[in-house]
């Protein structure tokens, strides 16, 4: 059995009154419109949405760090001096209360060397050539040659 060309169904079916109006598109779903394009609403709605989820996140940030600094009371425990013994190895100098304990630092263990029964007096330029570390936004700025 042979089977028709398409043409001659929609002919038979033109003539039967199937045919949509127009008669040029006789598979379309009949009544359906183009879809709707995405205007500036939604793009709004959507750019709303992240700046609220971006300043919650920004805000989260902020209380954390509040948090975390008023947690620390000023000279309660504080790092005087560090060297270097190995490549994950070293000594630190801590200052806890008016004791000075020296405590050795290696990966996975903490172990108390020695409480020195003499405070001693660390200079400043120790103390500052530690806090004058790079951050990594300094260095990231010094890569990209912002500096």
């Amino acid at each position: 059995m042979m089977h028709a060309p398409l043409t001659m169904l929609a002919a038979a079916a033109d003539r039967a009154g199937a045919a949509p109006a127009g008669g040029t598109h006789f598979f379309a779903a009949p009544g359906l419109a183009a879809p709707p394009s995405p205007g500036l609403g939604g793009l709004g709605e959507v750019t709303l949405a992240l700046a609220l989820v971006l300043a919650a996140i920004f805000a989260l940030a902020w209380v954390v760090r509040r948090i975390r600094g008023a947690s620390a009371r000023p000279g309660t425990l504080d790092v005087l001096a560090e060297v270097r013994l190995g490549a994950k190895e070293r000594a630190v100098l801590i200052k806890v209360g008016t004791q000075q304990v020296l405590v050795g630092v290696a990966p996975g263990q903490v172990s108390a060397l020695h409480v020195l029964a003499e405070p001693i007096e660390v200079a400043r330029a120790e103390r500052a050539g530690a806090a004058e570390r790079p951050t990594f936004a300094s260095l990231l700025k010094r890569s990209l040659g912002k500096s």
